[in-house]
C-alpha cells in the first residue's frame, strides 16, 4: 500500500449510467484526497489513451456498463501493467452476461430465477415464447421479469404478464434491439450482500414502494429505503456462504456485490452480480459498510487494499 500515492479514478464513459458513474466517481474521488492520495477523475469518454494511466500506480474503476463492466478495459490494463480494482477480465465477462452468470450458478447448484434468452426484444417473439409449449416451465408463475442481459442499475427491466404489458415495455423500452432474458418472477425481499476482499458486509435490504427495484426506485424515489436485512442466523450464516461460493466461483477479485430474492418461503435466489458496483453516498455498498460501523473513505480504502 505504502506504493501506491498517485491513484486515477476512472469513470463517466457512454453508457445508460453515465450519470451515475459520474457519482460514483466523484465520491471516490473525494474520499482518495481526504485519504491523502494524489488523485486525478478521468471521465472515459475523453479518454483517448489508455497509456497516460500508465503515471498512476493504480486505476480505481468506477466505470459503468460494458466499457468498465465488459472485461475489455481490465484486459487493456493488464496488457499495460496497470493496477486497478476489482475482478480481472474473464470475471467481469462472465457477470456482465447475465444468461452466462446463470449458466454458472445452475450448473454448480446454486439457485438462481429460471429463465429464457432472447436475441432482441421482439414483441411478437416475447408474445410466443410466453405461449409455447417449451415455456411450460413458466405456467406457474402469474408474472414474469424482461430485463436486458448486459446491463445496470435495472434500465429497461419490466414485469409482465400478457400481451398488453409486453406492448406497454416495448413502447418503454429504450433499446430493444439487444438481447433480453425472460426470468421467473419471485415474490420476495431484495437483498444484497457485499464482499470486500475475504470479507462479507451485512447484507442490506431494500424497501421500495415501487413493484420492484428499478432504475426509479434506485435513484429518483425517495420513498425507498436501504436497512440492514433481518434474518435469522441461519439465513446469516446461509446468504453468506453462498455470496463467498459464487464469488469464487465467478472468478471476482477486489470486491463484487451479489443480489438476492428471498421468497416466501426463506429461500435465496441470486438474481446478478456487480463487479463493478455503485459507490454514490446512497448505493448499497458504502450503506453496507456503514453496518458494519465503517465510514465511506474508509471503504474506498478497504477496496484498494483488496485489489492489490
Amino acid at each position: 500500500m505504502e506504493n501506491i500515492k498517485k491513484i486515477a479514478v476512472l469513470c463517466g464513459g457512454s453508457s445508460s449510467e453515465r450519470e451515475i458513474s459520474l457519482q460514483s466517481g466523484q465520491g471516490i474521488y473525494k474520499a482518495l484526497c481526504d485519504l491523502g492520495y494524489k488523485s486525478n477523475l478521468i471521465d472515459f469518454k475523453n479518454l483517448e489513451d489508455l497509456n497516460t494511466l500508465k503515471k498512476y500506480d493504480f486505476v480505481f474503476i468506477a466505470l459503468h456498463g460494458f466499457e468498465g463492466e465488459g472485461g475489455r478495459l481490465q484486459k487493456d490494463l493488464d496488457d499495460l501493467n496497470i493496477l486497478y480494482s476489482g475482478s480481472k477480465s474473464e470475471a467481469c465477462k462472465n457477470t456482465w452476461n447475465k444468461g452466462i452468470t446463470k449458466k454458472i450458478l445452475q450448473a454448480n447448484k446454486i439457485d438462481t430465477p429460471t429463465f429464457i434468452e432472447l436475441q432482441r426484444f421482439d414483441i411478437e417473439n416475447v408474445i410466443n415464447k410466453m405461449h409455447h409449449t417449451s415455456f411450460d416451465l413458466f405456467r406457474p408463475f402469474e408474472n414474469l421479469f424482461l430485463k436486458p442481459n448486459e446491463d445496470g442499475s435495472s434500465v429497461d427491466i419490466f414485469k409482465i404478464s400478457d400481451e398488453e404489458s409486453i406492448k406497454k415495455a416495448y413502447e418503454e423500452c429504450t433499446n430493444p434491439n439487444r438481447s433480453f432474458l425472460i426470468e421467473e418472477y419471485i415474490d420476495g425481499r431484495e437483498i444484497t450482500v457485499t464482499i470486500i476482499g475475504e470479507k462479507c458486509f451485512p447484507p442490506v435490504e431494500i424497501i421500495t414502494d415501487n413493484e420492484f427495484y428499478d432504475y426509479e426506485a434506485k435513484y429518483i424515489s425517495d420513498e425507498t429505503v436501504h436497512v440492514e436485512a433481518e434474518l435469522s442466523s441461519k439465513e446469516l450464516i446461509k446468504i453468506k456462504s453462498i455470496s463467498k461460493k459464487v464469488f469464487n466461483i465467478l472468478g471476482c477479485s477486489g470486491w463484487a456485490r451479489i443480489d438476492f430474492l428471498q421468497d416466501k418461503q426463506g429461500h435465496f435466489y441470486v438474481i446478478e452480480v456487480n463487479t463493478v458496483p455503485g459507490m454514490t453516498q446512497h448505493s448499497n455498498v458504502p450503506i453496507s459498510g456503514s453496518f458494519f460501523g465503517l465510514g465511506y473513505n474508509e471503504v474506498v480504502q478497504k477496496i484498494i487494499h483488496a485489489s492489490i
